[in-house]
Order: structure tokens, then C-alpha cells, then sequence
């Protein structure tokens, strides 16, 4: 027989939802984005638990995500075959919402300390963004390995309260349904979904499962794949053609043309992260409009977080495209958290040292090249000897002029190549 227990929040909770919905979550579609993170963790979870028990992997189904809508109810479900939870670790992982560290977690906000920024994960915020579009959201789960009779049941509105009952559950894994709120009815629609997918979610290596549409009506409910499930850039750089970067370059731009050059790294050790980042052949026609921010994608363990973030690269290199890759984030960092930390600075350093690096081996290399990076990129690179000053000699280095020796009003002559030819009384540069 099924057992159920009311537990009351404590009084930071709704202070704490209402923080969350109105401050950290303006965007609302990513209560998605957070749902399909957790479910992609409780795969990668199982399989590696599977690694020294594979009994756990009851009947050696594939492990995948779904996603489901029911206009009708006014629902949708996101469900895994992951690892599952017992009840005391739904407790520990949606409860912790309620621990005595939310206290903490919300003055850590309210005095804008961004090194406690990962509190944000750490006390199941991102189950909670389900709060956002949904006003009651229930949980179903079953830890793998465990007798199907110890399932759990998790139900809460948000508002003061939430209940745990035991129950049977056939199958191991988690299931969350959300009743989403009149005023939220855009989500109940596949397409919007799969357009929230695919941005936020398209390179979780887990596959994520929707029903296809068809035109004729059936019994039987037809699953299609909606996530490319291959983050392009976790692959060996070794095992990748030029061709294989102009088209995920493509198709990250909507550039028609391939890029110049690109810089494929990980890296791993104090920080552990991968960037790909691209320096186009053409100038975008925005380069100079004065809001315009840079071209780089962040994630975090391959789930989309933000784009265009300017803590993420200087402004005189606002041309380079690209992805940046790290487990050093929590999923929800937001702008404001992003500005001063130390993991952001550390990235962006090493990126701006690895593109100066290229620049500098292109010029001497590749000379014609580079002329063309200079071309296109000259004005803006400028900028760079004011805003960068701990950089600004390498930057110099890179300047091009034109010159009466040179190619008519080409600028391919450097600084260095004219002091080289100054005559020994030449005091002045003309």
C-alpha cells in the first residue's frame, strides 16, 4: 500500500522561487533546457554505474530522453531511463531547495558574489525553473536496481508545501510532468519544443525522443530523434577533415563562405574545457554597429548557456565565431554572475593568447593570407593596443601600413620590416 507525507518548505523557498523566476530565469523556455540537462546526467550516471553492474541496465534497452505533450491535460513530460532516485535521494537532490544553504545562496545573490555562483545548481534551482511556465509539477522515479514496489512520487505547486508517496513503478528512471499555466499555453506545441531543443540542446550525446507528426491518424505512437546528439567540437581534431569545419562553421553562422582559419583545442588540468573558435574570411556587415556583441557560444558539458557574451572575448576581436565547452560552469550562471569570474577570465585569456598566437604564425607563414585577414579586419584590430594593454605589443606586431616600398595603398608592410630598412641616420618615420 502507498505511503504519502506532506513536508512543508521553509519560508526562504517561496522567496527563493520568486528570485529565481523573476531575476535569474527572464528567459522562459530554458525550464526545458534544465529539465533535459538533469535527464541527460541521470543517463550518463547509469552508464557508468552500468560499467561494474550491468544488471542495473534491466532488459539492455537504449538509454534515451523523451519528450511528451498532451494538449488535453495541458501537459508536458520529460522522461528518462536514467539512473532513477530512491526517495530519501529526491529529498536530497529536489529537497535541498528547503536546506538551511538557501539561505546562504540567497544573500550570495543579493551581494552579487559571483564565486558562489555555482550555488545555483547545488541547491536544485534548474528542477525548479519548471516553476516558471508549469503551476504543479510531479515526479516520478525509480532507482535502477531497486524492487519496482520502491518507486517515489514527488508533487508540489511551489507554494509552501510538496508530497512523497511511495509507490510501484514499472520502470527505472525519472519521470517529471509539468502542468503548464494558462498563460504559458506556447509550450504545449511539439514544434516549439523541438525549436527549444535544438537550441539549447542539440549536442547532449543522449538522444532526445519526441513523437513525429503525421498526417494520418494511428494507434501506435511513432518516436523520431530530434537532437543531433554529437557535440562537433568533444571530437579528436585528428579525426576531422577542413571540410567537416567549414560545414559545422556553416552551419553555426549562416556564413556562405568557409572560414579563414580555425582553433580546435582542449584543454585539461586546473580548468577543463574546449574551444573552436573561427576567424571568418569575410568582415560581418555589423562589425561596426555599436550594440553588436561577439560571436561565442557558451556551454556547459555540451548544454547551451548564452551567446554573444562579451566577458567571453575583447572587443577588437568581436569577429571571432565560435564554442566554448567547460564543466567549470553551472548550468545556470546568468550575465551579471558571468562579469569577474575567475573561470570566464581564465578562458578568455588563453583564447585571446591562442588567437594572437595564429595571427602571428599566419603572418610570417602565410603572408598573402594574413593580408587578407588584415583586409578585412585591419580597422578593428586597432582597438586592440587601448582596450588590451597586456597584449598591446603583440597586437602592434600584427599593424600593417602601406608604404612608397610596398604595394601602392595595400597595407602589407609591418613595423618591424620598416625599422629593418631605416637607414642608420633615419631618426623619424614618414
Amino acid at each position: 500500500m502507498a505511503t504519502k507525507q506532506t513536508h512543508a518548505f521553509q519560508t526562504e523557498v517561496s522567496q527563493l522561487l520568486h528570485l529565481m523566476i523573476h531575476s535569474l530565469y527572464s528567459n522562459k523556455e530554458i525550464f526545458l533546457r534544465e529539465l533535459v540537462s538533469n535527464a541527460s546526467d541521470a543517463v550518463d550516471k547509469l552508464k557508468f554505474e552500468s560499467l561494474s553492474n550491468d544488471a542495473l541496465v534491466e532488459g539492455k534497452q537504449e538509454l534515451q530522453i523523451h519528450v511528451q505533450v498532451n494538449k488535453d491535460a495541458g501537459t508536458i513530460t520529460i522522461s528518462d531511463n536514467g539512473i532513477g532516485m530512491t526517495q530519501d535521494e529526491v529529498m536530497e537532490n529536489i529537497g535541498t531547495i528547503a536546506n538551511s544553504g538557501t539561505k546562504k545562496f540567497l544573500q550570495s545573490l543579493d551581494d552579487k558574489q559571483a564565486e558562489d555562483s555555482n550555488l545555483i545548481g547545488q541547491f536544485g534551482v534548474g528542477f525548479y525553473s519548471a516553476f516558471i511556465v508549469a503551476d504543479e509539477v510531479t515526479l516520478t522515479t525509480r532507482k535502477a536496481g531497486d524492487d519496482k514496489a520502491d518507486g517515489t512520487v514527488w508533487s508540489s505547486t511551489g507554494k509552501g508545501e510538496y508530497s512523497l508517496e511511495t509507490t510501484t513503478v514499472e520502470e527505472f528512471g525519472t519521470s517529471v510532468t509539468l502542468h503548464i499555466k494558462k498563460e504559458e499555453k506556447e509550450f504545449l506545441d511539439d514544434y516549439r519544443l523541438k525549436s527549444i531543443i535544438s537550441k539549447y540542446s542539440d549536442h547532449i550525446t543522449v538522444p532526445i525522443m519526441m513523437v513525429k507528426a503525421s498526417e494520418e491518424e494511428s494507434d501506435e505512437i511513432e518516436f523520431e530523434m530530434v537532437n543531433k546528439a554529437n557535440a562537433f567540437w568533444t571530437q579528436d581534431k585528428r579525426d576531422l577533415k577542413q571540410e567537416d569545419y567549414d560545414e559545422f562553421y556553416k552551419s553555426l553562422t549562416y556564413d556562405f563562405e568557409a572560414p579563414l582559419t580555425q582553433l580546435h583545442n582542449r584543454v585539461e588540468g586546473n580548468l577543463d574545457y574546449t574551444s573552436l573558435l573561427f576567424i571568418p574570411s569575410k568582415a560581418p556587415f555589423d562589425m561596426w554597429e555599436p550594440k553588436r556583441k561577439g560571436g561565442i557560444k557558451l556551454y556547459a558539458k555540451r548544454v547551451f548557456i548564452m551567446e554573444d557574451n562579451e566577458n567571453l572575448m575583447p572587443m577588437y576581436l568581436r569577429f571571432i565565431k565560435g564554442v566554448i565547452d567547460t564543466a567549470d560552469l553551472s548550468l545556470n550562471i546568468s550575465r551579471e554572475i558571468l562579469q569577474g569570474n575567475k573561470v570566464v577570465d581564465t578562458i578568455r585569456k588563453a583564447s585571446v593568447s591562442r588567437i594572437l598566437k595564429e595571427l602571428e604564425k599566419m603572418a610570417k607563414n602565410k603572408p598573402e593570407k594574413y593580408a587578407s585577414f588584415w583586409k578585412e579586419f585591419g580597422m578593428v584590430m586597432k582597438e586592440g593596443v587601448v582596450e588590451d594593454f597586456a597584449n598591446k605589443d603583440k597586437i602592434a606586431s600584427l599593424f600593417r601600413f602601406a608604404s612608397t616600398k610596398g604595394n601602392g595603398e595595400d597595407q602589407t608592410v609591418s613595423l618591424a620590416d620598416y625599422i629593418e630598412r631605416m637607414s642608420d641616420d633615419q631618426t623619424n618615420i614618414y
